[in-house]
């Protein structure tokens, strides 16, 4: 995981959101950093509007028309309803204005005077800080055996019978990716429509950290270092580097970034999303809380599962307690994964359930999270033999979107609601028997999974695959 909230701490806790009279309410972050600051100084803030697109009525499984109505609705949205609060802003000379469609908001950076007065709109729902976010150190490891993990989820079985994820897109919000990497450039699907830097510094794919490209190692990397890493080495990827160089993020680029996923090229008549979303990031800082600072990228992954992206997010390294689920993999929308090491035991740092958003079980499932073989930055293509091992639920998170990729190979139709029921359904139990908050409803199978909707003899290539088996 990779996120931290920054918060600048005041003299006086305020525990709710405030409302104006006649706007829009304040968040309690955004309130506590006004309390420091002078009037004439600038802070960055989101604004989201009261009118709010709609999303039950886009139904049906023809996908491709599915999300290009959702796309189109959603900028006529915000093109009708935020041309009087950009008008106002424009008049009051604040220094930046960012609108967003994916929701119908606004980032805008202005002076602390002006907030109280912005608040009061009518057309305002809610100010929040645009909260700043940096990466925190890799958490250490030790070599695994190699492909143990790809072994655990009985990856392989599929690829014997020749589905590697073909056809399908991955994408991830991450650091970057280095696609000069050799199991990982050549699965890149290319174009100006699958690479996205909201923060400006790199035209193609680029990781200044290295954490993104293992990331993407895990769901669709190859075998070009002499032993396969990846989940799905069929699937292609797209990605959007929501860190800049700096290893800073807010929360105007997240939402930027999941923006670009909705609608790579800019045209919504073009189908060009991916079908699956992995996100190895979380409020690591914000342990067992669901308000309203942690359920800010709720409407973004609403309108992603809407217009049937699956999104599968880290379920946090905050163990191994109980109640130490984080946002966003504890919105009811993510597909939340824990991590198990190499004895299928869940990982001590693994963050457990119940989820803080809704008390459900949390994680959905676990999959390998310890010791993991990733591919790792070249430094500008000069050491291509790159590999590290590192642990954490961010490398777990990945399996499971690969996953989805392989099933999608098998089944192009399945929905994301087929996906999820499948994983579930055909997870190995772990643990205490029956579903528990450590591990879910057990240990990815991507084998048995696909057994759920294909007549394939699946008992040659994985003895004893009989759905919720216990191991």
């Amino acid at each position: 995981m990779i996120k931290k909230w920054i918060i600048t701490a005041g003299l006086v806790v305020i525990a709710a959101a405030v409302s104006t009279s006649h706007g829009g309410t304040i968040s309690p972050d955004l309130l506590l950093r006004l309390a420091s600051f002078n009037p004439d100084e600038e802070i960055s803030v989101i604004v989201t509007l009261t009118d709010q697109q709609d999303l039950q009525q886009f139904t049906g499984r023809d996908k491709k028309f599915r999300r290009s109505k959702i796309a189109s609705a959603l900028r006529d949205k915000a093109d009708k309803t935020q041309k009087p609060l950009r008008e106002f802003l424009r008049k009051k000379k604040v220094r930046k204005i960012t609108p967003f469609w994916i929701f119908n908001g606004i980032a805008v950076t202005l002076r602390a005077d002006q907030v109280s007065e912005l608040a009061g709109r009518p057309e305002v729902s809610s100010l929040r800080l645009d909260g700043i976010l940096t990466l925190p150190p890799p958490s250490p490891a030790t070599a695994g055996e190699p492909e143990w993990n790809l072994n655990a989820i009985h990856a392989p079985a599929l690829w014997t019978l020749g589905y590697t994820g073909t056809g399908v897109v991955v994408a991830s919000m991450d650091t970057g990716v280095d696609y000069l990497h050799p199991d990982i450039g050549p699965k890149w699907r290319g174009g100006a429509n699958s690479w996205y830097d909201p923060n400006g510094e790199h035209a193609v794919p680029y990781d200044r950290d290295g954490h993104g490209t293992g990331v993407m190692g895990v769901m669709v990397g190859g075998d070009a270092g002499g032993t396969s890493i990846g989940v799905a080495p069929g699937a292609v990827w797209i990605a959007a580097k929501i860190y800049n160089d700096a290893g800073t993020t807010s929360e105007s680029i997240i939402h930027l970034g999941f923006q670009w996923l909705l609608d790579p090229d800019g045209n919504p008549e073009t189908d060009d999303l991916p079908d699956v979303v992995n996100l190895s990031w979380g409020m690591e800082d914000r342990v067992d809380k669901c308000d309203l600072i942690d359920l800010v990228y709720q409407p973004d992954i609403q309108v992603l599962k809407s217009a049937e992206v699956a999104v599968v997010v880290s379920a946090g390294n905050s163990g191994p307690a109980p109640a130490t689920s984080i946002s966003p993999a504890n919105y009811p929308e993510s597909f939340a994964v824990g991590s198990v090491d190499e004895t299928l035991q869940v990982a001590f740092s693994s963050s457990r359930g119940p989820s803080a958003c809704d008390g459900s079980l949390f994680p959905e499932i676990v999959a390998p999270g310890v010791n993991i073989r990733l591919a790792d930055q070249t430094f500008g293509g000069t050491i291509l033999n790159s590999y590290v091992y590192l642990s954490g639920t961010s490398f777990a998170a990945p399996h499971v979107a690969g996953a989805m990729a392989l099933l999608l190979s098998v089944n192009p139709q399945l929905t994301v609601a087929e996906l999820e029921a499948a994983l579930i359904q055909s997870a190995v139990d772990r643990g205490d028997p029956g579903a528990d908050n450590a591990y879910g409803y057990g240990l990815l199978d991507v084998a048995a999974a696909s057994h759920l909707f294909t007549p394939f003899p699946w008992s040659l290539f994985v003895p004893a695959i009989t759905g919720r088996h216990k191991q």
